[in-house]
C-alpha cells in the first residue's frame, strides 16, 4: 500500500513577500532557488519522419515491419538510423489499441521443472520468434486450468498461445473470441478447436522398454520421481513400458542421495534387473548408488535414462538413454507465424516427438 504522507503548509513566506520586507530587491538575473531540471522530450514518430525525411506512414511501416507495403531498402536504412539516433521506440499499447491484439506469443509456464532439453527448445523458440517480430512471453498460472487459466491468459491479448492440452475446448473458444489468431496445444492429444502439436511421452517409455527387452529384460523397473509436477511425464512414459508386453514395476525416488541409496538396495537385494529411470539425471543419481552399494551395472542392475545428455556420455559405464528428438525452436516459430497470418486455417495435427534408443554399457 503507497502511503501520502501529511502535507503541511510552508513555514517560509513567498520569496515577494519577504523581498519587500526585508526592502531588498531582485533583478531579472537573481533567482531565490535553482531552477528544476527540464525532463527532456520523448522523441515521436514524426521526429523520426522529419530526420528520415520521409511520412509517418512510412515510418509505421518499416518499424513495424508490414510486409504489405513495399519500401526500398534504403528508405528502411534510413528510418532505422533515424529511429536509432532520436531514441524512439514504438509504443506496443498504441500499435496493440490500432490492430485489436499485440504480438505476443504467450506460453504458460508449466509446472514441472524444465530440464536441458526444454530449455534450450525455449531458448530457440524465443529468439526464433523474435526474428519475426514477435514477443515471447512466459505466463504464470500455477493453479490456474482450462477456461479460467484461459481468461486469464486473454487479457493479454496475445496474437497466438501455446498451451497444454488441459486448456480444452472451451479454454480454446475463449482465447479466439478475445481476438488471439492462434491457439496451438502441447500434449499427447488434440484439443477442438485449436492446432495440435502432439508430444507423447508414452513413446519415450516404449522406446526404453523395448530397447531393454531386446537384452532379455522382461520385468522392468520404472523410476517414478516424486518431485510435483513431474507425473505429467512419468505416468505416460510408465503407460508406454506397458505397452510393450513387460511387467512394469513403479519405483518411487526422491531426487536426494538418500533416496537413491535406499532404492539402490532394495534392487541389490532382488528387485527388478533393469530400470528405465526417467530421465539422464535420474539415472545418474540411481547408478551412483547401485555402485556405491556394490550393485554391478548393468551385470547385476541394467540402467537406462533419456535425454541423451553428454554428462552421461562420460561416466563409466556409459549410460543407455532415449534420445528425444523435438521440432526446432525455428521450425516452430516459422510455423506460428503462418498460422497467425492465416487465423482461418484448419486446424492442423503434427505430430512433433520423436524417441530413439541410444545402446551404451549401463545396458
Amino acid at each position: 500500500m503507497v502511503q501520502i504522507p501529511n502535507q503541511q503548509p510552508d513555514p517560509r513566506p513567498p520569496s515577494s513577500d519577504a523581498s519587500s520586507r526585508s526592502g531588498e530587491s531582485f533583478t531579472s538575473g537573481d533567482s531565490a532557488e535553482p531552477a528544476e531540471p527540464v525532463a527532456p522530450s520523448v522523441p515521436t514518430s514524426a521526429d523520426v519522419a522529419r530526420l528520415a525525411g520521409v511520412s509517418r506512414a512510412t515510418v509505421s511501416y518499416v518499424l513495424n515491419n508490414t510486409g504489405a507495403v513495399r519500401i526500398s531498402e534504403p528508405t528502411r536504412h534510413r528510418v532505422r538510423e533515424a529511429a536509432r539516433e532520436l531514441g524512439y521506440v514504438p509504443h506496443a499499447a498504441a500499435r496493440s489499441l490500432r490492430a485489436g491484439h499485440t504480438r505476443i506469443v504467450l506460453l504458460p509456464t508449466p509446472e514441472m521443472p524444465a530440464g536441458p532439453l526444454h530449455s534450450a527448445f525455449l531458448n530457440e523458440l524465443q529468439w526464433a520468434l523474435s526474428r519475426l517480430d514477435h514477443t515471447v512471453v512466459q505466463y504464470g498460472s500455477v493453479g490456474l486450468t482450462g477456461e479460467d487459466a484461459a481468461r486469464a491468459w486473454a487479457e493479454l491479448r496475445p496474437v497466438a498461445v501455446l498451451a497444454p492440452t488441459g486448456i480444452g475446448p472451451d479454454g480454446t473458444a475463449v482465447l479466439r473470441r478475445s481476438g488471439t489468431k492462434a491457439v496451438l496445444t502441447l500434449g499427447p492429444e488434440p484439443v477442438e478447436g485449436a492446432h495440435a502439436l502432439l508430444m507423447d511421452q508414452r513413446t519415450v517409455g516404449r522406446a526404453a522398454a523395448e530397447h531393454l527387452r531386446s537384452r532379455g529384460h522382461d520385468r522392468i523397473g520404472v523410476v517414478m520421481p516424486r518431485e510435483h509436477g513431474l507425473d505429467a511425464y512419468a505416468e505416460p512414459r510408465l503407460e508406454g513400458v506397458r505397452a510393450t508386453g513387460a511387467e512394469a514395476v513403479p519405483l518411487p525416488l526422491s531426487y536426494e542421495e538418500e533416496d537413491a541409496a535406499r532404492l539402490a538396495r532394495e534392487l541389490r537385494d532382488g528387485g527388478p534387473g533393469a530400470v528405465f529411470a526417467y530421465n539422464d539425471e535420474y539415472a545418474m543419481l540411481l547408478m551412483r548408488a547401485l555402485q556405491d552399494a556394490g550393485a554391478d551395472v548393468p551385470g547385476d542392475v541394467a540402467v537406462m535414462g533419456a535425454d541423451d545428455l553428454m554428462l552421461g556420455r562420460l561416466l563409466r559405464p556409459r549410460l543407455s538413454t532415449v534420445r528425444v528428438d523435438l521440432p526446432s525452436g525455428r521450425e516452430i516459430a516459422e510455423l506460428v507465424d503462418r498460422l497467425v497470418r492465416d487465423p482461418a486455417a484448419e486446424p492442423l495435427v503434427r505430430d512433433v516427438l520423436g524417441a530413439t534408443a541410444i545402446a551404451r554399457e549401463s545396458t
